[in-house]
């Protein structure tokens, strides 16, 4: 069983990472999330950096401390969410060579992200594993964006690698007890591109690496060969971080093309909605197949589940299953309570976190 290393614990690969985007994942608490198997968070420096802002997050102990979180967090450099914002919306802000400068549409203050403010930031936020500031691309971009997007996001980790050294040996951090750095391998739907990205990254050297840039095409489908390619231009030994990929389907598949780390916000925002998570029947031989079978979804808010006695599913552990009912939670979701969102949240986690202990288990 492969594990990696952290300044807050040991994680077992491979491992989904529920996004808590803004220093909490909606709905639930540490306490809860741990009790659902979750080993392991990812926070996003864009939008810490926001609300509730850097001061702040030191005035409270930390991301750790200030989220009552005891174990690793990973945090996001930003990248996605740049590119979300300013090539979907040049007004909104613009991206050079030095960093991205850009202005929210709620706020009239102009932020300016650079690899170097995006490194400082998550030192400073006490992160386990700190991500590089990457240009970041969609799979349709034109060839010569995507070559752009490359250069950018290696001389962005070339800084980044500088900054984060810098502030090691200034702060006087012995190595075991310093954040891994990880860098993430642009290129969209070029394998031309994707190797010249990994190469000269991997020259540069980072403790693991990611999968950058928009993981699907216009179907919706996964870039599976590309994703596959990635894996394979990386070496075995080093952690590939298949970023903002968290569906249960697309989970597995990576797993099984060798990708150590997932995260996103799908199951819980599936949740948050009524779409449960289960495994159609003994996760231990249905996962086994080749055939997405294994996995479905229950819409609770569908009438068939009125008068349900029976739990989500009987092959789940998490308390939710253990204590309530089909019916009950049709109940909740339907007036409208808060609890209705725990509950369904905790066993989606839950089933994320049974799904990669079986993929860990060499089950799959």
């Amino acid at each position: 069983m492969r594990e990696l290393g952290l300044l807050h614990g040991d994680l077992q690969l491979p491992d989904f990472l529920p996004d808590a985007t803004k220093g909490v994942v909606r709905s639930v608490d540490s306490l809860d999330l741990e009790k659902s198997g979750v080993q392991a968070l990812v926070m996003n420096t864009f939008h810490l950096m926001q609300n509730p802002g850097t001061t702040s997050i030191q005035a409270l102990g930390g991301l750790h401390k200030m989220s009552g979180w005891s174990h690793p967090i990973v945090t996001d450099s930003g990248g996605f969410q740049i590119y979300s914002l300013i090539r979907q919306n040049p007004k909104l802000g613009s991206i050079t060579n030095k960093g991205a400068s850009f202005r929210l549409e709620s706020s009239s203050r102009k932020i300016i992200l650079t690899p170097e403010k995006s490194i400082q930031l998550q030192f400073s936020f006490g992160s386990d594993i700190v991500i590089c500031l990457d240009d970041c691309t969609h799979v349709d971009d034109t060839f010569s964006e995507q070559a752009a997007s490359i250069k950018r996001t290696v001389s962005w980790a070339k800084r980044c690698r500088m900054e984060f050294d810098r502030l090691k040996e200034s702060k006087d951090i012995p190595d075991n007890c310093r954040p891994l750095l990880f860098a993430v391998v642009q290129g969209g739907g070029s394998t031309e591109l994707r190797k010249q990205c990994a190469d000269n990254l991997l020259e540069i050297g980072f403790d693991g690496y990611g999968y950058g840039g928009w993981p699907m095409d216009k179907q919706g489908q996964l870039l599976i060969d590309m994703l596959g390619y990635t894996r394979e231009i990386i070496p075995d030994y080093l952690p590939l971080h298949a970023l903002g990929i968290a569906h249960p389907i697309n989970v597995w598949k990576c797993a099984n093309l060798g990708y150590d780390l997932f995260d996103g916000a799908l199951p819980t925002r599936d949740a948050r909605h009524g779409r449960l998570y289960t495994f159609t029947a003994d996760p231990t031989d249905i996962i086994k197949t080749d055939a997405p079978e294994w996995f479905s979804y229950i819409y609770v808010l569908d009438k068939r589940y009125i008068k349900d006695t029976s739990p989500i599913s009987q092959s789940c552990d998490c308390m939710v299953c253990q204590q309530y009912s089909l019916g009950y939670l049709h109940h909740l979701f339907k007036i409208g309570d808060n609890l209705a969102s725990r509950l369904a949240t905790i066993h989606n986690l839950r089933f994320m976190t049974q799904l990669t202990a079986l993929l860990r288990r060499g089950d799959a």
